[in-house]
């Protein structure tokens, strides 16, 4: 079960965003792997306080946990969420600046580290985006849908460095393995010391000196790989979910991107969604209106009987409550609203029109519409409230 992230940090609900960040910076200097190599359990540490800073620390993503805790965001963190599932290089690539020195935290640990450079830290990949179809039942309940998709990944020749071997690496001798190069101007203004990246190996801090000839020193190949993603249940027509290094393979070693997954809704063959309501035309025949009847109705998750009161009139509103969509967000559910319409018939035989021409005679079948009967234009504001 995963752990209040006010606790993790060890700060308020009403704490600034300034000691906010704080809070983070302190764990994260505590259980920061340089200080503590090769305990896993600190580096899980890690990992969870920058989960917990990424949340805490974006207003509108503290709104919606402050209001929903872990569910607002279901499904997030980890696989195929909504922004979660960091790994090491993305913590240090998004949140090093805020250790000072544009370095992340290799200024207080000796070099070692840095947020986009440094000893074997290739380029990142790029992002890759797909189409992901989802039908009305699986957007209603949620869904686990498993998809192959062709990317860049890993080379398994050369476990990603792009070297033949692992003596084909040097460290880079125009930055010393750091990545960065230091220069020191002078100015009227007295000494500035500006930091660049090293333009010999690209601020990888190391060179190759025998290329892989499988991934011909890239340290990633053209291939597949099989993604499954978990989908929350409730999600719309063109909605956006990022599962973390599922993009494509960075360079040498290099973090992976993201895998953008576009939510494509498929119509259904008799419902239609109006944001979480589900609307269905119910048709019905002239005496079944007067007389009353019990049908049934398509749902998302079936059918349903419903019973039609006699002297049902055409237009009328039956609500099924909570039978519409969740909200991805929250326990909100919408409903699935039934327009009634009574069926006239086109093509009558003799015998019908001889029925139908004495009952036009009746006083009984002339429109008598009640002062209360609600109008049209009120029926449909009701229906969309």
């Amino acid at each position: 079960m995963k752990r209040d992230y006010y606790e993790i940090l060890g700060v308020s609900k009403t704490s600034t965003q300034d000691e906010i960040k704080k809070a983070y910076r302190k764990v994260a200097m505590q259980h920061h792997p340089d200080r503590n190599p090769g305990d896993k359990v600190s580096e899980e540490k890690f990992k969870e306080a920058a989960e917990a800073y990424e949340i805490l620390n974006d207003a509108d993503k503290k709104a919606q946990y402050d209001r929903f805790g872990h569910n607002a965001f279901a499904g997030g963190h980890g696989r195929g969420g909504f922004g979660g599932g960091m790994n090491m290089d993305d913590i240090f690539s998004q949140f090093g600046d805020i250790f000072g020195d544009g370095g992340g935290f290799g200024s207080f640990f000796g070099g070692g580290r840095q947020a986009s450079t440094g000893r074997g830290n290739g380029s990142r990949g790029s992002n890759l985006r797909v189409k992901l179809k989802m039908n009305f039942e699986e957007i209603a309940k949620g869904a686990s849908k498993t998809i192959k998709v062709k990317k860049h990944v890993k080379c398994t020749t050369c476990n990603g460095s792009g070297a033949k071997d692992k003596n084909s690496i040097q460290t880079c001798s125009g930055c010393g393995g750091s990545g960065q190069v230091r220069r020191v101007q002078n100015t009227f203004l007295g000494q500035m010391q500006t930091v660049t990246t090293c333009p010999t190996c690209n601020g990888q801090g190391s060179t190759i000196t025998n290329k892989c000839t499988a991934c011909k020193g890239e340290g990633r190949v053209y291939g597949e790989e099989t993604v499954t993603i978990d989908i929350p249940a409730g999600v719309q027509e063109g909605m956006q979910l990022s599962i973390s290094g599922k993009g494509n393979a960075g360079e040498r070693g290099g973090a992976a991107g993201d895998l953008i997954v576009l939510i494509e809704e498929e119509a259904h063959a008799q419902l239609h969604r109006d944001g979480l309501n589900v609307a269905y035309d119910l048709h019905i025949s002239f005496p079944d209106a007067v007389f009353g009847t019990q049908v049934e109705v398509p749902t998302i998750d079936g059918r349903a009987k419903i019973k039609i009161p006699a002297g049902t009139q055409s237009g009328k509103i039956f609500r099924l409550k909570g039978k519409g969509f969740p909200h991805v967000n929250s326990y909100e559910k919408g409903d699935q609203l039934i327009q009634v319409n009574i069926w006239t018939p086109q093509h009558l035989s003799h015998e019908e029109k001889q029925v139908l021409e004495k009952l036009q005679q009746s006083d009984n079948f002339e429109p008598k519409p009640e002062k209360n009967e609600k109008s049209f234009f009120d029926k449909v504001r009701e229906m969309f409230s």
